[in-house]
């Protein structure tokens, strides 16, 4: 991938470019810009705070709105697809399409707007999300597993891939043998990779995390022997085969840590899994990257031992 500026859009492959869309902090959120005979599509968009530095993009490499059929989030969760609603107004020729289980709350985004308050707090929420535009039904298609989205002389196939949300698919183009996995290959930040290795840490945000279902999705994503996973958090990692078993660990170490909590009360629950989590991914780190390691993920941290007590709280649901 070629080293530029990071509010440049960086040339991935012969399809798609990556955009930094500045959520959180630089290097955080990706959105991939696909290019193919004339047409373009957006898998992923960041926030509705997102969109304008998207339509600079295109206008910067000479593109119109005009030109966009696609608008792909890999799911609904807002660092994905909080913009989506605004950035199809914004392109007029465009359909919007995602999990046919995600969909709806995009076509009506109150109780998505609702639920991510109740994570974030209304503050932070405004700050880092804007207001949510709701996506005309008339403009929305609704994705199952195998169908198939036809943009230039290609078509991208998409995967139905639950785990870290049950309205989670990811993105494969069998030219490029790319595959956008939005969060189901977790999370990588190249300022955290130590002795030629990254560190690939699993997302258990709130409230669907299914670690067997993630298992499963990893197995379909690598029966397709993708070339290289364009991650949404963040950026292209080449030869995912040989990293599928470092995220498989982090799955089952995340599961583990909040089985072990389990009998415990639930009062200070989110506070130890927290403590527990950082504890086991500093031991999997030189110590001279912990300082950084406790900056760039605590958000990332705070959210996974929400999604996990979640997790915990659904189980003694269903035993009762």
């Amino acid at each position: 991938m070629e080293a530029r500026h990071l509010a440049d859009p960086v040339r991935v492959d012969a399809h798609a470019r990556l955009i930094d869309t500045g959520l959180y902090r630089p290097r955080h959120t990706a959105c991939y810009l696909l290019e193919s005979a004339g047409e373009l599509a957006f898998i992923d968009c960041g926030a509705a705070t997102s969109v304008p530095r998207l339509l600079k993009v295109l206008e910067a490499l000479g593109h119109s709105p005009e030109a966009v059929r696609w608008i792909l989030p890999t799911h609904v969760h807002l660092d994905h697809a909080g913009g989506a609603g605004r950035l199809l107004a914004a392109c007029p020729h465009a359909t919007l399409a995602t999990h046919h289980r995600g969909l709806p709350h995009l076509i009506d985004p109150g109780r998505l707007q609702a639920g991510a308050m109740a994570v974030y707090g209304e503050t932070a929420f405004e700050r880092l999300f804007g207001t949510l535009t709701p996506a005309p039904e008339g403009r929305c298609q609704a994705l199952e597993e195998g169908d198939r989205i036809p943009l230039g002389d290609f078509e991208l196939q998409f995967l139905d891939t639950p785990g870290h949300a049950n309205h989670h698919g990811c993105f494969f183009d069998p030219v490029t043998g790319a595959i956008y996995t939005g969060d189901t290959f977790g999370l990588h930040y190249a300022e955290l990779d130590h002795d030629g290795e990254p560190l690939i840490l699993a997302t258990t945000t709130p409230v669907a995390f299914d670690p067997a279902a993630w298992q499963r999705s990893l197995d379909a994503i690598l029966a397709l022997n993708p070339s290289r996973a364009c991650l949404t958090h963040f950026g292209p990692l080449e030869e995912p085969a040989r990293w599928a078993p470092a995220l498989r660990h982090s799955l089952e170490q995340h599961r583990d840590i909040a089985l072990a909590e389990e009998a415990n009360p639930e009062a200070g629950r989110e506070t130890r899994l927290r403590a527990a989590l950082e504890a086991a991914v500093l031991a999997e780190l030189p110590e001279e990257l912990h300082v950084r390691a406790e900056e760039l993920l605590a958000p990332d941290l705070e959210l996974n031992a929400q999604g996990l007590a979640v997790w915990l709280a659904r189980r003694a649901k269903h035993r009762r």
